[in-house]
């Protein structure tokens, strides 16, 4: 305990500007890179906790800062950030790898404040695991399954302010999800994952979640505000088609068209660039 207080303080003293809530576009990028270079080359789960709560002071002063959505770190890995193109949402989102224990998911919220008022900041965390994230239910900020986001839209539905996430889940050693998600406020500020609007076949969905093997690779992405396409997955052998790890592209394409105020499911689009 004494040895972990020191370092820490040591963090404090050397980085001092990074925990002010200021610019964070000096030095602050070289830390944070330095510091997750340290985490895939450290090999001891006590040493890789002790770097990621360094990491999560300085990240936590940097969402909090007066510049969070007019400043994003470039050429940084391992760390991301993604904006909404309304600018009233930011997302924040790392993971750390633990070798004797389940990994961890953070993930940081910042919705832009009303004018006058500060943003609101929301932090996340969530242990890796094995089990299904599912479709027919919402999320909360104590129950969220743990996720990195790496796209986002903005959609107002029957005056609802909402935002659809692309995300993937690595908390399965054998299996890799890709998630379609929505997040919404309820009136009180607080988060909600899910709304009841993907329709697939006769099912009405919260969210969609895709699962194929870790070793594997799948594309989901927006082509549009009302489109995302992403891989049709296909069992390798046509046996095991209810073990998803088995699971992978066939190279062609599926996808979610917004239509009459629902995400509808589409089987083998054209997904190639129309220019």
């Amino acid at each position: 305990m004494k040895q972990y207080i020191q370092y820490l303080i040591i963090i404090l003293l050397l980085y001092p500007s990074t925990l002010k809530g200021q610019d964070s576009s000096g030095d602050t990028p070289v830390v944070l890179e330095k510091l997750f270079g340290r985490l895939v080359n450290n090999s001891e789960d006590t040493a890789r906790l002790r770097i990621n709560d360094s990491i999560r002071i300085i990240v936590d002063s940097y969402v909090r800062s007066d510049s969070i959505f007019n400043h994003n770190f470039t050429n940084l890995r391992y760390l991301g950030q993604i904006t909404s193109p309304d600018s009233l949402l930011k997302i924040v989102t790392w993971n750390l790898v633990l070798i004797n224990s389940p990994g961890k998911y953070f993930c940081y919220l910042i919705k832009r404040g009303e004018p006058g008022k500060s943003n609101m900041v929301y932090s996340l965390t969530a242990g890796y695991r094995e089990g299904l994230i599912m479709t027919d239910t919402t999320y909360t900020a104590s129950d969220w399954y743990g996720a990195l986001y790496y796209d986002l839209k903005p959609y107002i539905i029957a005056g609802k302010k909402c935002w659809v996430l692309l995300g993937v889940d690595f908390g399965n050693p054998v299996i890799s999800r890709k998630i379609i998600e929505v997040l919404s406020f309820n009136a009180d500020d607080s988060i909600l994952f899910g709304r009841k609007w993907f329709e697939s076949g006769d099912k009405l969905l919260y969210r969609q979640v895709f699962e194929y093997a870790s070793n594997g690779m799948m594309t989901l992405r927006f082509t549009s505000d009302k489109s995302i396409v992403f891989d049709h997955l296909v069992p390798i052998f046509q046996s095991q088609k209810t073990d998803r790890q088995l699971y992978g592209s066939d190279f062609s394409f599926d996808a979610y068209n917004f239509e009459n105020g629902k995400w509808r499911f589409s089987l083998n689009v054209d997904a190639r660039n129309k220019e």
